[in-house]
């Protein structure tokens, strides 16, 4: 693994992310990404070879394996963890589009002209849209796949002997699992580190909603308010002190303000 890239990943999507998000890199890149490479690869790899069992009948244990586990388990991890992540490296490009899209107008208008977006890595718009969807999309391929584990391999179990009776089997045989229990634990870890995961996309998407609700609130609220402080649009007048009505020179004038000049005006 190239640790120089990875390192240069997380920072560049953690600039963009929330604390929450923080949390979910963390979590899949330590508890789920180096899993898998160090421990849940080599737990595997011998999954096929000393699938072992009970007869001599050429081919019946390679359609019995093909019968209990259809798609490897670290096959379908690794699918799962290159799915899970690409969404965040896609708010990382609409940030690299936003600052490419404000050098170009400046080159265009020159430097002093007004900025097309006040902070490019800031979530408003479409990145805000565009993180929004990232999230929802992390937890549906997380879920998604726990659906899928939980359909070929029902309650995520691993037993330690299956029984077998597909073609070309002459009968029902016993066939044995290599180190079931090791792999069931490693199962077990994964799938409720993906949990962790869907719960904290979650709790993110709760966030960002309330927030963005309570702002166009609180805008509104202001701006009620600052209605509610106008004045009135035909407010009391007075004549000015010391003129009849009936001088041409008086003016009208709000109650309770000075005297005003009119000697000036035509």
């Amino acid at each position: 693994m190239n640790w120089a890239f990875l390192q240069g990943l997380l920072s560049g999507v953690n600039k963009y992310s929330t604390a929450l998000s923080r949390i979910w890199l963390s979590m899949v890149f330590i508890f789920r990404v180096l899993v898998y490479v160090v421990a849940a690869e080599d737990v595997w790899d011998d999954e096929q070879k000393d699938f072992i069992c009970n007869t001599q009948q050429p081919g019946c244990p390679n359609v019995c394996y093909d019968e209990f586990f259809p798609v490897s388990h670290v096959r379908l991890w690794a699918l799962q963890l290159i799915l899970v992540t690409c969404p965040s490296l896609l708010v990382v490009m609409h940030v690299a589009y936003r600052e490419e899209r404000e050098r170009r107008y400046r080159l265009k208008h020159g430097p002093n002209a007004p900025s097309l977006y006040d902070n490019a890595g800031k979530k408003r718009g479409g990145l805000w849209w565009t993180y929004l969807l990232s999230l929802i999309f992390k937890a549906t391929v997380d879920t998604s796949f726990l659906y899928i584990f939980h359909r070929l391999y029902k309650d995520y179990d691993m037993p330690r002997v299956v029984a077998c009776s597909v073609d070309p089997c002459p009968h029902t045989v016993d066939c044995y699992i290599s180190r079931p229990t090791e792999k069931k634990v490693f199962t077990y870890f994964m799938v409720a580190t993906a949990v962790i995961c869907i719960l904290l996309n979650l709790c993110e998407v709760t966030y960002l909603v309330g927030k963005r609700c309570m702002e166009i609130l609180g805008s509104r609220h202001r701006k009620s308010r600052r209605r509610g402080h106008l004045p009135d649009t035909c407010p009391p007048y007075a004549l000015s002190q010391g003129r009849h009505p009936q001088d041409g020179t008086s003016v009208l004038m709000k109650a309770g303000l000075a005297p005003m000049d009119t000697g000036g005006y035509t």
